[in-house]
């Protein structure tokens, strides 16, 4: 098993006894552990928004959300589901505020910088993919960013959301088959 694949099931769950000391108000501890989840954090914000300041603007909302509201956690194994429903609906509400973007705002917000969990695909074919996922409803385009982008497990994706694992892979099953008929879409227009 390579160091990476340690190291990122070691972040899937943060240390109990971090997050107690966190949940009892412990600065150094809170700190901690969102060192430790930094990039997750920063990659799904920018998932949903695609533009680095914005992600960093929805990152910075959702540490301080959880740092007010760090009291409030029950179980300390589920630190990062926790954080990241905060992280989910900081960029919902992001989004919410501000008005969809333009295929020219996503050139030049970075859709052709590559995240190292990305194949390399050419700037065209990003903003194929982006611009299909914005196109599916909300309830699909969570769970395609958090299976496909972020890795996790049909359970884990079920309990940040709150759905049941079975919706979970019903969503899955239909935003790829959406997805399938908008790059399909896609394709057909620029032969044309």
């Amino acid at each position: 098993m390579s160091f990476m694949a340690t190291e990122e099931r070691a972040l899937k769950r943060a240390d109990p006894h971090l997050v107690r000391r966190a949940m009892g108000g412990n600065c150094d501890a809170f700190g901690q552990l969102i060192h430790m989840h930094q990039e997750y954090l920063y990659r799904t914000a920018f998932l949903y928004v695609k533009n680095e300041d914005d992600a960093l603007d929805i990152v910075q909302e959702c540490i301080l959300k959880a740092y007010e509201s760090m009291g409030r956690l029950r179980r300390p194994e589920f630190f990062k589901t926790w954080l990241t429903r905060i992280l989910i609906n900081c960029a919902k509400l992001h989004l919410r505020r501000c008005s969809r973007i333009s295929p020219g705002d996503v050139e030049e917000r970075g859709a052709g910088e590559r995240t190292s969990l990305e194949p390399a695909v050419s700037v065209e074919e990003k903003w194929d993919l982006f611009h299909a996922i914005d196109r599916l409803p909300e309830r699909y385009r969570s769970v395609v960013i958090l299976k496909y982008f972020n890795d996790l497990k049909i359970s884990e994706i079920a309990s940040v959301l709150e759905i049941p694992e079975g919706s979970v892979k019903s969503y899955l099953y239909r935003a790829k088959k959406e997805l399938r008929v908008y790059l399909e879409e896609d394709e057909y227009d620029k032969t044309f």
